[in-house]
């Protein structure tokens, strides 16, 4: 049973003091009262007297004695001295009889109320532990910190170290083993065997069916997707799906399906058999809902591929036909000409007609016309008219192995489905395509589906259903049960007797009011607030200027002036940088674990594990590799235990995982978060969210085309989100270009940082009115950057208010009705959202469309049309606003210039094939970059001390634009050192350089 899952650092800390006390602490732990005052009077000597005080203030502070009650700060030591009227140095004389200091100790815990740790108290620890193991699965280390905390909270003198370690690593054994024994025996004997075949190799194959199922496609191709769905029925043939698993938490499940998705067959195989077969049981539930998304996926790829290529193919026909059109085009030209000569009698017009143009001439240019001229149709049907050979190759396997399901809105594209499942069965049974269901198709597609009364042109009919699931599918409108993207985003909503439970609550979280007409009142008071100053400052306001274009009014705002850098403030800049010392980026990474710990948040992926030896340079090395893009090669050394190929290779598989690199990097975030320097910066209210771009030269499912940003390749988007203090604590992989908007409030939803941002800036391409409403529902700020400012509308609530000069900008009236209406379940879907029962870009996509969830979608945009008419009115009326956006944009921008600088490897191409790996390394590489802007902002933070110091000027509003977001000083390039002196080992900074050496080597570059 492995123990050792405390690093030495918090062993070490536990029931010690590791720091001064804070003078808060001093004044809360370390204050005498008169009770304690006179129980203390009872000690005669004064050694006595203060060593007593000591050692009950101790207990207070760290819920336990120490061995010498004496090894206590200096500080401690004045302050009670000071409180008793004593000498300091009268604690010596408290070393002179051991003895007594536990006679003290049992009289301090009768005395202060504590009870000391026996066997009522391990029983009790030991149930509060099981139910903290059962309901969760945080990190040993981090469950023995709650555990000392929930001690320290009942007044219970602390265990040692070894015996509560040994504690919190038995019940989480025992829990462990109890779960694993419940799921086993809900597995028939045909189960087990089922399973546990999945681990052997059959006769004349090379791998097992675990590794051949857990492989996921990467082609996006027709015969792909057929073996992907192949795929899908292996895993259900398993027989497990329908096991319940529910009771258990769902970190754990995650865990134990990751550890059996990591692991090869022979260490599953040398676990007991309840917990390999526990082990494969979830990892197969878990293996087929994400099988049915990479089949969804395929099928996504796949008909956005075929409609591209017809698209294409279509303009290309279009462009080699146009000069038959034309000609056609100008011979019934000529014929209408003569149709429209009034000099022409009427009887005569045929044959004047026919005898000028011919009439083979003119039917032949009919003709042309006929088969030339767009008709009316949608221009998918157009692209995808070619394509019913490939889609015959996946169609029957698509049929048979996903289940659909849906909206009421997507009735009849169901029953169409439903249809077509009919006709691939065989028999007598099939319905008559003259039975198909006429209501999912289109107008668009009618010419096409059906080209005459009574008739279906089948291939047609079934490319017009597979582009309406292909669409219903993206916006969520169908979707499938066992699947992780492509579920129904309504069935986690608060519903029925819990939302009534938690209506109240919700409301007043987030600071509505459960009355739809009151917040309709309070939302017109607001737009009438907002259009009064801006009419009143209109005449000052010299940057806004009203306009009309065919009697529509419409806005424009000068573009910004470039903010002036004064003299002082680029020689501040200047004079900072070239202080800052050259580093390796490898020690860069050590020094700041060294003072932040980071690598203690990687845990094993699997539960007990022990730490392994100097971990935190395992860590870091891989964190190097995949943020630099280089490969675990070129950082590997034969020579150091912690650093040679196969033990970082184990390192990067079981310890680097999203999970872990969130935890970490929350450190790091917190930990700037604490700086003077950047809280200078900001307080963290704010963030920007922004993509970079990635090419993906490999095959993946997981990319997307986009020729303005990829060329002739595909890629991916890393959408990540900036706070004020130029760190980075939320990152997003989507594949390809798909819009932002449906990814931004994901952002603050789901980071797990201590920064709570309530405003967010974003560009264009990050708006629309349901993300403005979404974020006002849940008590936050979206503040755009919008490039088309003259298209946009402004809107008000009620028809007849009188917003004097801008009463003709706004003219669009909020349907304020569909407000009231569903105002019960914008407040249901944001509380659903606040408290994680939901993904938001599930939700956004589902709203997007209008009419979705009952009107709910419509009522959203039509909430976030107020809340954008009021971002309008502050955007076009404040400059220091539309400033404030800029700002925030380009310090996001700067943090992407300075993660394209670290991801050099390979020219900055990601080649990752599965999703997880996108996300682990790009994951890593934002670590890498929280890193790298922790170690700057202390060492500016030092260098701007020094140069106060000196007497050097400096401005508050020169340190606001300062910025950490420099790499010239750090060294990335080939070299890749691990070692950190032992001063910077224990949090001490380098000595920073002399300006004068950095002027002499920059007056040497020729």
């Amino acid at each position: 049973m492995p123990v050792e899952f405390l690093s030495n650092d918090q062993a070490a800390r536990y029931g010690r003091y590791h720091a001064d006390p804070s003078l808060e602490q001093l004044s809360r732990f370390f204050y005498l009262s008169a009770p304690d005052l006179q129980w203390l009077s009872g000690r005669r000597r004064p050694y006595n007297k203060l060593g007593c005080a000591v050692q009950l203030c101790t207990l207070r502070f760290l819920g336990t004695f120490l061995p010498d009650p004496t090894q206590v700060p200096a500080s401690v030591v004045h302050t009670l001295a000071q409180q008793l009227g004593l000498p300091a140095e009268s604690l010596d004389g408290y070393l002179i009889r051991p003895n007594t200091w536990y006679d003290h100790q049992a009289s301090l815990v009768a005395y202060s109320g504590y009870v000391p740790f026996d066997a009522r108290q391990a029983f009790r620890l030991t149930r509060w532990l099981y139910a903290q193991v059962t309901t969760s699965t945080v990190r040993p280390s981090v469950l023995f910190d709650l555990t000392t905390a929930h001690l320290v909270n009942l007044r219970v003198v602390l265990p040692g170290v070894s015996l509560l370690t040994r504690l919190i690593a038995r019940v989480r054994e025992r829990s462990g083993q109890h779960i694993y024994r419940h799921l086993r025996a809900r597995l028939s004997p045909a189960q087990q065997l089922a399973l546990e075949a999945l681990l052997l190799v059959p006769a004349g194959e090379r791998l097992t069916p675990l590794e051949v199922l857990r492989t996921p496609p990467t082609r996006v191709s027709a015969p792909a997707l057929v073996v992907a769905l192949r795929r899908v029925e292996q895993i259900r043939a398993v027989g497990v799906g329908d096991v319940s698993v529910q009771d258990v938490a769902e970190a754990r499940l995650v865990r134990m399906a990751r550890h059996a998705q990591l692991t090869w067959a022979q260490p599953l195989l040398r676990m007991s058999e309840e917990r390999r077969l526990a082990t494969l049981l979830v990892f197969v539930q878990a293996l087929e809902r994400t099988a049915t998304d990479d089949v969804l996926d395929l099928f996504d790829g796949l008909m956005t591929s075929l409609a591209l290529r017809g698209e294409t193919k279509r303009r290309r026909e279009r462009l080699r036909s146009l000069k038959d059109l034309d000609h056609a085009a100008l011979l019934l030209q000529q014929a209408v000409c003569i149709l429209l000569d009034e000099a022409v009698p009427a009887e005569a017009i045929r044959p004047r007609a026919l005898a000028v143009l011919g009439e083979a001439r003119l039917r032949a240019a009919a003709d042309a016309v006929q088969a030339l001229a767009s008709p009316q149709d949608d221009p998918m049907a157009q692209a995808l008219s070619g394509s019913y050979a490939t889609v015959r190759r996946f169609l029957p396997a698509l049929l048979g192995s996903v289940k659909f399901e849906g909206t009421p809105s997507a009735k009849p594209l169901l029953d169409a489905w439903h249809f077509l499942q009919a006709q691939e069965t065989s028999g007598r049974g099939r319905p008559k395509w003259t039975a198909a269901p006429r209501a999912v198709v289109p107008k668009g597609w009618a010419g096409r589906v059906f080209p005459a009364k009574g008739e279906v042109n089948p291939p047609a009919y079934t490319l017009c259903v597979l582009n309406r699931l292909h669409q219903a599918l993206r916006r969520r409108e169908v979707f499938v049960v066992r699947s992780e993207r492509y579920g129904d985003p309504r069935a986690e909503l608060l519903r029925g007797e819990q939302w009534e439970v938690a209506r109240d609550s919700v409301a007043r979280a987030l600071e509505r009011s459960t009355d739809p007409t009151v917040e309709v009142g309070r939302l017109q008071q607001q737009l009438r607030d907002a259009y009064r100053e801006v009419s009143e400052n209109l005449a000052q306001n010299t940057a806004l200027e009203l306009r009309q274009e065919n009697g529509q009014p419409y806005v424009v705002v000068s573009p910004l002036a470039a903010q002036q850098e004064s003299a002082r403030l680029q020689h501040l800049r200047e004079h900072l940088a070239s202080q800052l010392p050259q580093v390796e980026l490898a020690a860069l990474l050590l020094e700041v674990e060294a003072f932040t710990g980071f690598a203690s948040a990687f845990s094993h992926v699997a539960d007990g594990q022990t730490v392994a030896t100097d971990l935190p340079l395992s860590i870091c090395a891989v964190l190097l590799a995949q943020a630099c893009n280089i490969g675990l090669k070129t950082v590997a050394r034969a020579d150091v235990p912690a650093l040679t190929l196969p033990r970082l290779s184990w390192v990067q598989q079981n310890y680097v995982r999203v999970e872990t690199l969130t935890a970490a990097n929350a450190r790091l975030v917190d930990a700037q978060a604490g700086l003077p320097l950047a809280q200078a910066w900001g307080g963290g209210e704010v963030a920007s969210a922004d993509g970079m771009r990635f090419v993906v030269p490999v095959r993946t499912l997981h990319a997307g085309w986009n020729r303005k940003y990829y060329g002739s390749q595909r890629g991916v988007t890393y959408y990540n989100f900036t706070g004020d203090q130029f760190t980075g604590f939320h990152g997003i992989v989507i594949p390809g270009t798909l819009r932002d908007s449906l990814f931004i409030l994901a952002g603050l939803l789901e980071q797990q940082t201590s920064l709570d941002p309530r405003e967010i800036m974003a560009d264009t391409h990050g708006y629309s009115d349901v993300v403005f409403g979404l974020f006002a529902l849940l008590g936050y700020r979206f503040s755009p950057r919008l490039a088309d400012l003259a298209d946009q509308r402004f809107w008000r609530l009620q028809k007849d208010d009188d917003y004097g000069p801008l009463n003709a900008l706004s003219r669009h009236v909020v349907n304020s009705r569909l407000l009231i209406e569903h105002w019960d379940d914008m407040l249901r879907l944001a509380g659903s959202l606040k408290v994680g029962k939901v993904k938001a870009p599930a939700v956004i996509r589902t709203l997007q469309r209008a009419g979705a969830l009952s009107g709910l979608g419509r009522a959203v945009a039509e909430l976030g049309r107020v809340e954008k008419t009021r971002y309008l009115l502050a955007y076009v009326h404040d400059e220091a606003y539309r400033r404030r956006i800029l700002v925030q944009l380009n310090r996001g921008e700067g943090r992407h210039a300075l993660a394209r600088a670290v991801f050099h490897g390979k020219k900055g191409e990601l080649r990752q094939r599965y999703r997880e790996g996108m996300e682990d390394q790009l994951g890593a590489l934002g670590l890498v970059v929280n890193a790298l802007v922790l170690w700057n902002t202390r060492y500016l933070q030092q260098a701007l001390v020094q140069h106060q110091e000196t007497g050097g000027e400096v401005l508050e509003e020169d340190i606001a634009r300062l910025s950490p977001l420099l790499h010239e000083h750090v060294n990335m390039l080939g070299r890749y050192d691990f070692t950190l002196p032992e001063s910077l080992a224990t949090g001490q900074l380098r000595p920073l350089r002399d300006p004068a050496d950095w002027e002499e080597q920059l007056a040497q570059i020729p």
